[in-house]
Parts: structure tokens; C-alpha cells; sequence
């Protein structure tokens, strides 16, 4: 299975972030534990939602999409 995660960080700088992975778990971890040079700063971070695709190539795309102008807006009216 490929994960689309969204992540949240704290109130204080309410930052998010959307990332594709192959292990939920692990990735978070790694996240949390400031492995990642994007979400380092503004950890910690907590698992809002997730999509999971049994292709990775669909993955892939919904991923491009969350990150794009519509896609923003999709993820904040149905997924944040």
C-alpha cells in the first residue's frame, strides 16, 4: 500500500504538510523525530488523515494534486 498523509503541526506555527510514504508509521516517526530537513523546524507533528492507494502511481498523482491551487482548496474544504 502508498500513503497521501496530511500532517498538522502545533497551534503555535500551524503548519501543514502532505507527503506520500509506503510505511504511515515509520514516516511519522521520522517526522516527529526531525529526520526530514521540510517539517524539522515545526515539529511536532500529528497525523490529520490519510488516503491509502493499493498503485503507487495513483499515489503519486493525488499527491501532485494535493499540492497544486485546486488541490489546496479540495484538502482544506474535505480533508483538513
Amino acid at each position: 500500500m502508498h500513503y497521501v498523509y496530511l500532517l498538522e503541526s502545533e497551534p503555535e506555527s500551524s503548519r501543514r504538510y502532505v507527503g506520500l510514504t509506503a510505511d504511515l508509521r515509520h514516516r511519522l516517526r521520522e517526522h516527529n523525530a526531525g529526520k526530514s530537513r521540510h517539517t524539522a523546524k515545526y515539529k511536532p507533528w500529528r497525523l490529520v488523515t490519510y488516503v491509502a492507494f493499493s498503485a503507487k502511481d495513483n499515489a503519486d498523482a493525488f499527491e501532485r494534486y494535493l499540492k497544486s491551487g485546486s488541490g489546496h482548496a479540495f484538502a482544506r474544504k474535505h480533508l483538513w
